[in-house]
This record gives structure tokens, sequence and C-alpha cells, in this order.
């Protein structure tokens, strides 16, 4: 499964005289971290809240912003009248100690504990059908946004693994002429050298060099395994994959590299040597891609 770590969804409902607006923003990130914009009511579901969107994003750099309005009557502070009558009690006993200032309602309103706030827990939990539903709606939107530019996305990976495949096919066809190559190459150049001492070349030496030649720069088994790459690259960015590609991507882009830079440094070939960089350009492309997926 290829979606694109970048992403926006939203969702928002008006309920019961209040409103609720989710938006959900990704950009790209090698792991999954969340940072939350909420009311001051809702930080309790936090912890809630990044659950939920972990089970759907695995990756990504992912901004979660929560608005909510109520209607005036909701939003009034209480009065704490105990602890207000307790004040102005305290205030009339110390009259006579000389203490003549005129009290103030303002005054004693800011009073510790006189005027106090303790509707968070109970709006957070009211709200919380509406934000979870909300936050789902969200993340269904981000993901379709993801997964249609992960559509572009697989096509431009698709077409740098046929471009691998086409190179190491080519590969595959020249590694054998290599060694016939380097086999005339020997003969003229041991006939040139011992020309002027009167002798001749010997098939049994140039065999026995050219089998040294041969088991020094064979390259079948880094093709092999190379080509074997490619077949599970293509598994990975099928669309009946459902694991999210993008890591295995990165680790699977390693692999190749490193495959491919062997079979630069046993090859001598120029031929093998050319394309063996165009492997390694549609390798980098690969890697580049895939700091994008999921």
């Amino acid at each position: 499964m290829i979606r694109s770590m970048t992403g926006f969804g939203s969702a928002a409902r008006e309920q019961d005289g209040a409103r609720c607006s989710v938006e959900i923003r990704s950009v790209n990130n090698r792991f999954f971290k969340a940072s939350m914009r909420l009311p001051s009511d809702f930080e309790a579901l936090e912890p809630d809240i990044e659950s939920v969107v972990m089970r759907r994003l695995t990756r990504g750099s992912v901004t979660i912003t929560i608005r909510w309005t109520e209607i005036a009557t909701r939003n009034v502070a209480r009065i704490n009248v105990a602890a207000l009558e307790a004040y102005a009690e305290q205030l009339r006993n110390a009259a006579p100690a000389g203490l003549s200032q005129e009290i103030r309602i303002a005054d004693l309103l800011a009073l510790p504990g006189v005027v106090s706030d303790d509707r968070s827990a109970a709006v957070s939990e009211s709200a919380r059908p509406m934000v979870m539903n909300l936050l789902s709606e969200a993340c269904d939107a981000l993901i379709v946004m993801r997964e249609r530019e992960g559509d572009a996305l697989r096509a431009l990976l698709r077409e740098f693994g046929e471009q691998i495949q086409e190179r190491l096919d080519a590969v595959r066809v020249r590694a054998p002429a290599v060694v016939a190559s380097y086999q005339d190459r020997l003969r003229v150049r041991l006939a040139a050298a011992l020309k002027d001492l009167g002798s001749t070349v010997s098939d049994s030496d140039v065999i026995k060099e050219v089998a040294i030649f041969a088991e020094r720069s064979d390259i079948a088994e880094e093709i092999a395994r190379l080509g074997g790459h490619v077949e599970q690259f293509r598994s990975i960015i099928e669309p009946a994959n459902p694991q999210p590609a993008g890591r295995a991507l990165d680790f699977l882009a390693q692999e190749m590299l490193r495959e491919a830079n062997t079979i630069a440094s046993k090859s001598g070939d120029v031929e093998i040597s050319r394309r063996v960089v165009e492997i390694k350009t549609a390798i980098d492309r690969i890697k580049e891609q895939a700091q994008n997926a999921e």
C-alpha cells in the first residue's frame, strides 16, 4: 500500500448548542509524531485523541486542531457562595481592628476559590462522542488525500523499478561476454609478450588465468539477489499489499544499492559499469520517494 505522508482532512458539526470542528494536517516524518491544538477544556482528551490517530496513521508529523464554541450561558463560571460568605465574615470581624476601607465585590471575586471554573471535566466528557466521531471523519478525509497522492507516487516508483529491471537484464546478458572478451585480450597480450622469446601461448596457461578472472569477477549471485529485490519491490508497491510501504521501501533500497555496488566493484567492464550507474541512479530516486511514503 502506497500512501503519501502529506495530506489534510477536516470535519465539523453543530449539536446541542455547540459547534465543533476538527482539522488534521500531516507532513513527512520518519516516525509518527503528533502535536495538538485543543481548547483548555479538552486537555483531558489528548491521550485518547492521539491513540485514535495513531491507529489510523503509522508515519508522519501530524497536527490536530480542535475548535469548540458553545452558547454563552454554558460558558459562565461559577461563584463559590460559601467561600464568598466566609471571606466577607472575616473582613467584618477585622473591622474593629482598624480596617475601615470599603469592601468591594470586585475585590472579593478576585480572592482565591471564590470564582471557579470546574466545568472542564464535564464539558470534555459530554463532548467526547462528538469529538471522536469528527476525529474519525477527519482521518478518513486525510487518508483519502494521502491515497490519491500515493497513486501518483506508485506510478513513479513503478517506473524506477522498470528502469532497474531493464538495466539489470542488460548486465545479465553482458556478463558472460566479459569473460570471453578477457580471454581474447589475454591471448593477444601473452602472444605479444612471448613473441620476442620465440615462445607460444599455452592453452592451459590461458585457461588457468581466465578461470581465476572468472572466479574473481563472477557477478551471477549479485545479479540474482538484485533481481529478487526488484521482485520484492514490485510486490511492496502493489495496491493489494495492505501494509504501509515507506519503511520497507527505504530498507529495500539500501539492499539494492549494496548489490549494485558489489557488481560495480567486481566487474571491470565499461558497459556493465555504465549500466550499474543507471541502476544506482534509479535506486537513489526510489530512496528519495520512499521518504514521502507512509
